[in-house]
């Protein structure tokens, strides 16, 4: 489907990293976090304007980092509270997300904190197509071999990242967060992992991977979005401090409180 012939209204993806048909151009609003990672892959599928979830906002203010980056990137962008509604599903935003924060550009579009998310959405269909020059993020997957590690450590800045034949057996750590988008189990992470590692968004269903990986065998667990960075695995793994794990990590010797780099650790260990 073209953008002329699209029907009316914002296009809705539970994350933006599976934009549907019909993304370019299109005002897009979107369950994924307001991290720096999220924006540039709406800059780059050629999103007309978007709205993002602000995931609890978070350490160093990360869950609304894109939206300075889509301003000098040439997008109009804004978030929704995650307390108004849930993080990884785009129709939810739609129905109860309330605009928590709105760069200079959709604030010349009259965007602004506490409005409706569809209100909001309908403001930015006046928004110009971004023209300004953008550079590609370096450094979003990242394959370390810790000294005296059983397995690989895979950081990625993105869950979209994972390789699934690859990264099975490995320890993932993601920048992602832990909200399981969709419904389906398959879309917690791609690879079999032996553990992997997300961002709680402020807690909540931000947590709603954990048991569907349990189900599959896999060790998993959240840190608090307040510990470390949205939308950057190398904070989750420094800085993080778990916030929710599921019975299969804390079997590895996981618990609430620990620090995110000592559970990698049994993981990479054990």
């Amino acid at each position: 489907m073209s953008p002329e012939i699209r029907p009316p209204g914002p296009l809705l993806a539970d994350t933006i990293t599976r934009l549907p048909e019909g993304a370019a151009g299109a005002v897009v609003v979107t369950g994924s976090h307001g991290g720096v990672y999220a924006a540039y892959v709406a800059r780059r599928d050629g999103v007309r304007a978007v709205i993002l979830n602000d995931a609890g906002v978070g350490k160093d203010d990360a869950g609304i980092g894109g939206l300075a980056w889509l301003d000098a990137a040439g997008m109009a962008a804004a978030t929704v509270a995650a307390a108004s509604a849930d993080i990884g599903d785009a129709a939810d935003m739609v129905a109860r997300g309330i605009v928590s924060h709105a760069n200079a550009r959709a604030a010349a579009l009259g965007v602004r904190p506490g409005q409706a998310c569809a209100e909001a959405a309908a403001l930015l269909e006046a928004a110009a197509m971004p023209e300004a020059p953008f550079a590609p993020l370096d450094e979003t997957r990242r394959v370390e071999t810790p000294p005296g590690a059983r397995r690989p450590l895979v950081l990625v800045d993105s869950a979209a990242l994972v390789k699934a034949d690859a990264d099975r057996g490995a320890v993932v750590v993601t920048g992602s967060h832990g909200a399981l988008f969709g419904g389906d189990p398959r879309n917690a992470l791609k690879a079999d992992a032996a553990l992997a590692l997300f961002n709680d968004a402020g807690g909540g269903i931000g947590t709603t991977r954990l048991p569907a990986l349990e189900t599959r065998g896999i060790a998993a667990a959240t840190v608090a979005a307040s510990s470390a960075r949205i939308g950057d695995a190398r904070s989750t793994l420094e800085d993080g401090i778990v916030s929710a794990l599921n019975a299969r990590a804390a079997a590895l010797g996981g618990r609430v409180g620990m620090r995110a780099r000592d559970l990698v650790g049994l993981a990479l260990h054990a």
